[in-house]
């Protein structure tokens, strides 16, 4: 992989992340437009350590003031007690059936998963549900009124990002607006839901780059990939919070569904291979 390969990668990783439009998908989409070889399961995880790297900076108070709750409240004997505590607990729990069903499926995932049928097929159900919630939730709910129910429900919906093409923010956005959460702060949720998600992907597939060997100029490609999506990736954080204050997801949801019927049209017509 080149420089400009891994710069131009990290930057559509980073600004897709948490966007909810899949950056799997664009992560395939792209370079198979551009002629350039699948990155692979593998790198698009690796990637993902930039963007985690831009939540721990963007909400790096946030989760200070619940890890520390959290512990001062095993320590206590009462770790349900403060909300923050609570709110680091359901995010840890809400992680389970990812990693669960990422361990169960990893073999799809890693192949028939990434084929573009499914990532067309994806992009376009998960818009229409996101379009769904649009139309009927209340948006009057906080992060602070989630309770254990919903972090869980939450975290379901999570899984379903295992998908190539459904989005991991795409999911737990339009499921956290089921709930009623304000768009706002269903994005928020969203973006603190991931972090052990993300860290745990990019690390475990890390591992196993470096376990197989990497040269030199691989390394170079690796570490210009991570700060860029990093760079776009905090961005693109702020970009979307300050977005979804005042306006509706409407923009996702047709950018996805579009996406999703011009993949299909490309693969009727031959110009995209379903695993190329």
């Amino acid at each position: 992989m080149t420089a400009i390969q891994a710069l131009t990668l990290g930057l559509v990783q980073g600004l897709t992340e948490f966007l909810p439009i899949s950056s799997i998908a664009h992560l395939r989409v792209i370079p198979a437009l551009l002629g350039w070889p699948d990155p692979g399961a593998a790198f698009s995880a690796v990637l993902q350590l930039g963007t985690l790297a831009a939540v721990l900076v963007y909400f790096g108070e946030d989760l200070w003031s619940m890890a520390r709750a959290a512990l001062r409240g095993v320590a206590d004997g009462r770790p349900w007690e403060n909300q923050e505590a609570r709110l680091a607990w359901y995010i840890l729990i809400g992680t389970l059936p990812i990693g669960a069903c990422g361990l169960l499926f990893q073999r799809f995932i890693v192949g028939e998963f990434r084929s573009l049928y499914v990532i067309s097929g994806s992009l376009i159900v998960l818009g229409i549900f996101l379009w769904i919630a649009e139309r009927r939730a209340g948006f009057r709910r906080g992060v602070e009124s989630l309770g254990w129910a919903d972090s869980q429900l939450i975290g379901l919906a999570q899984a379903l990002a295992l998908i190539p093409g459904s989005s991991r923010s795409g999911t737990t956005i339009t499921a956290a607006m089921f709930l009623g959460l304000t768009r706002e702060a269903a994005a928020r949720f969203s973006f603190l839901l991931g972090v052990p998600a993300i860290g745990a992907a990019g690390l475990f597939e890390l591992r196993d780059l470096l376990k197989h060997g990497l040269g030199g100029a691989e390394e170079s490609a690796l570490a210009i990939g991570i700060l860029t999506s990093a760079v776009s990736g905090y961005l693109a954080i702020d970009l979307l919070l300050r977005y979804l204050r005042t306006r509706t997801t409407y923009v996702f949801v047709w950018y996805r569904i579009g996406l999703g019927l011009v993949l299909l049209a490309l693969l009727a017509i031959g110009i995209l291979q379903p695993l190329g």
